[in-house]
């Protein structure tokens, strides 16, 4: 999901870039691919940050799960949940 936003972002920001080049760029051109470019790095520093943050703390919670022996039925589903959840979001 995160790859698509980031395409997504990139894409959105080529097309400004251009259109605003169309007619020449002037310094109201400048700022604004500036801004775009601002927005789009901490957009996908943001997902980055996000993404990293919940594979820790799925880490930490299977970790958790385990810490009293043998997994229970219903900390298998919570891992198993947190593993599809990833999962989907890495698509």
């Amino acid at each position: 999901m995160d790859d698509m936003k980031k395409t997504y972002r990139e894409g959105e920001e080529t097309a400004k870039e251009t259109w605003r080049q169309a007619d020449g760029e002037s310094p109201a051109d400048a700022i604004g691919n500036a801004g775009d470019d601002i927005r789009k790095e901490l957009g996908n520093a943001g997902d980055d940050v996000r993404r990293e943050t919940e594979e820790g703390l799925d880490e930490d919670k299977a970790a958790w799960r385990r810490s009293d022996g043998d997994e229970s039925l219903a900390d298998k589903a919570g891992n198993a949940g947190d593993d599809l959840r990833r999962e989907l979001d890495q698509r």
